[in-house]
């Protein structure tokens, strides 16, 4: 007797001989369209975070005129507008990322896809040479390179990761 559930319409919703024993055939469409908002709502935060760091300060330390502190209170007006712009942005991105997190990869792309997600979140472990960061976030660090590496997906932001991460090989086991 074969194990079948079925439907209250008393159709088969699934049973051992009725799945398929391959992946569907839109692979990862879904997480590679997710990866492809993702990207765009980054990029717009990023352009939206560097024109907040712009700041009308003094270099120098002299003092200002009337114009220079106007200018530096539009600038601090800016700041809460940008804010509340980079806020906007982060609620937008957030389902996407859910999204991300929960969709089953079922190709090495859409592997890639989760690797790129997991390098943007934890990405304090791009910030130092790895034979400077603490055994976990350098095991999770060189898994994260390893999945972008095998998917052919750049780690996000993290170009110069080849130049902070060495052989794999030469790093030393603290054990």
């Amino acid at each position: 007797m074969q194990d079948e559930q079925f439907s209250q319409d008393g159709n088969i919703l699934s049973s051992p001989a009725s799945e398929p024993s391959f992946p569907p055939t839109d692979g990862d469409a879904g997480l590679l369209a997710l990866e492809a908002q993702f990207d765009s709502l980054v990029a717009e935060l990023l352009a939206a975070q560097n024109a907040s760091d712009k700041t009308a300060t003094d270099p120098d330390g002299q003092l200002r005129d009337r114009h220079d502190v106007l200018v530096e209170i539009k600038s601090y007006t800016d700041h809460e507008e940008q804010t509340e712009k980079t806020d906007a942005i982060l609620a937008r991105l957030h389902p996407i990322e859910r999204a991300i997190m929960t969709t089953p990869a079922r190709t090495i792309k859409g592997l890639g896809v989760k690797a790129r997600h997991a390098a943007y979140v934890m990405s304090h472990y791009w910030e130092e040479p790895i034979e400077q960061i603490d055994w976990g976030a350098r095991a999770m660090r060189l898994l994260i390179e390893a999945v972008c590496g095998l998917a052919e997906a750049p780690v996000p932001g993290y170009e110069a990761a080849a130049e902070l991460t060495p052989n794999a090989a030469s790093i030393p086991s603290p054990y």
